[in-house]
């Protein structure tokens, strides 16, 4: 998937807010979900905020993260992965998604194409001269069966040629209605030329105890029987060699029937009993079938709805408890005083007592926004900023021994695994130059500046105090 960003500053508008029936129906959206589930609603509030607007603009993203109490990180996430969201500013009257997949390809769509880059512009996602048109190319839509086709904001157009999308595009430059759908002689996806079956009308009931008047005869040996045939009413019609009813395939023996002794030797039910994957250990835990009799008997395995035995002590599951405790800080666990969530209503299972809420990691808060920038490009420290300050207060303990110039001559911290330069410059601007810094920290400082740098547990995971460490012990040596 290509990279997806925000217009440029110039095209931003100042400020959004939702018209006053949006409003409403913003609100009466939220009240859908559960209590703590009201973010669900990011993607209708930012679908609405888009149709209000034509794009999804910065302001409508910070809008959007105010109504629902999350981190503007989060909706911007949201708004530049799925490319329903428009990012940028696209025709007023009409913004023309062209199905490229492969139904649509073979029907013609390359040629759509190339009528929307002569028409519209050269360029997807450019408005045309006068910003009433713009056009790209998209995946499935949908109407294979009535390929090509293109859809416009919500409405599709169907079985095109070139010289129908002409006009079309010429219709909505203009302002002309134009109708939906298939754009030949074609009801929906009925077959092209209308139906091709019911078209008799309905017999007379039978008479009591016999066929209806002018039914084929019924039962073995009546004649005119048309036992065997199949009806091709329902078949396309196609001269491709694939669909050649001559044509033997791989399970057909000789004169086209099912080679029925191959199918009946396979025994479906063979296998049936045998333990599946993962049930015993290998080599490790002890011969198939030796389980948890002979390395912590019925406490080290359970045993599976269908009778077997299931290792609960191998080798695998002991290497993840350490992998987790080496990870996963206490004060992140579930059920920790740091973070659980508040008590259960009254009638919640102990499931309850130990969930924790989605949200209650540190991180931005809901109110921040959009970094301002000064005229030389540079980031202008936003007065909403809550990285430090007025946001949620930072698990863990702020480190000391913060510098505000480097002892000499710096250490190249992007040695440390997990410290690229935007992280090393911002480790700078916090007062951090030296490995013998970060190797004096405590886990405490450390799940700090993990929640400052808004890792959600990387450096804790690279564990950059044992790196730091390491690379002093090395300079030491040397």
């Amino acid at each position: 998937m290509s990279v997806r960003r925000l217009a440029e500053d110039s095209v931003q508008p100042a400020g959004f807010a939702f018209s006053a029936d949006n409003a409403n129906w913003a609100e009466s959206t939220i009240q859908k979900y559960p209590e703590g589930r009201q973010q669900s609603a990011v993607i209708p509030l930012l679908m609405r905020a888009q149709e209000q607007d034509g794009w999804v603009t910065k302001a409508a993203i910070e809008h959007v993260a105010g109504m629902l109490k999350m981190p503007l990180i989060r909706v911007l996430e949201v708004a530049t992965f799925y490319t329903q969201f428009q990012l940028k500013p696209i025709g007023t009257r009409a913004h023309i998604q062209v199905c490229g997949t492969t139904p649509c390809m073979l029907r013609g769509s390359d040629e759509l194409i190339r009528v929307c880059k002569s028409k519209i512009h050269a360029e997807q996602f450019h408005p045309n001269a006068s910003g009433t048109l713009s056009w790209e190319e998209v995946e499935c839509l949908g109407a294979c069966v009535n390929a090509p086709m293109i859809m416009v904001f919500k409405d599709t157009y169907e079985d095109l040629t070139p010289e129908r999308l002409e006009a079309i595009i010429d219709g909505f430059e203009s302002g002309e209605a134009i109708p939906v759908g298939p754009q030949i002689d074609r009801q929906l996806s009925a077959p092209e030329g209308g139906p091709t079956t019911l078209l008799e009308e309905k017999a007379s009931p039978p008479a009591e105890g016999g066929p209806a008047a002018g039914a084929a005869p019924q039962g073995p040996g009546a004649g005119g029987s048309v036992e065997g045939e199949e009806s091709n009413a329902g078949r396309p019609r196609t001269g491709a060699a694939e669909t050649d009813p001559s044509l033997v395939g791989m399970s057909k023996g000789t004169g086209g029937t099912a080679g029925q002794q191959t199918e009946t030797a396979i025994d479906p039910s063979a296998g049936a009993s045998r333990p599946h994957a993962g049930s015993t250990g290998g080599e490790v835990d002890g011969p198939t079938g030796a389980g948890g009799k002979e390395s912590g008997g019925e406490s080290a395995a359970r045993t599976s709805p269908d009778g077997d035995e299931v290792r609960r002590d191998g080798r695998l599951q002991s290497q993840e408890r350490a992998a987790e405790a080496a990870v996963v800080p206490d004060v992140r666990r579930p059920g920790s005083e740091a973070v659980t969530a508040s008590p259960p209503a009254a009638g919640d299972g102990p499931a309850e007592a130990n969930r924790v809420s989605d949200d209650v990691l540190p991180g931005p808060a809901a109110t921040d926004h959009f970094e301002a920038k000064d005229d030389a490009g540079q980031a202008a420290g936003s007065a909403g900023s809550t990285l430090e300050g007025d946001g949620p207060q930072q698990a863990g303990e702020k480190p000391g021994g913060l510098l505000a110039l480097a002892d000499g001559q710096k250490d190249d911290l992007k040695v440390i695994r997990g410290i690229g330069p935007v992280i090393e410059s911002k480790l700078n601007d916090l007062g951090v130059f030296h490995f013998r810094q970060i190797a004096a920290w405590t886990p405490m400082n450390l799940v700090w500046i993990d929640n400052f740098l808004n890792f959600r547990g990387r450096a804790i995971r690279e564990n950059w105090i044992r790196q730091a460490g390491l690379l002093v012990a090395r300079a030491e040596t040397k």
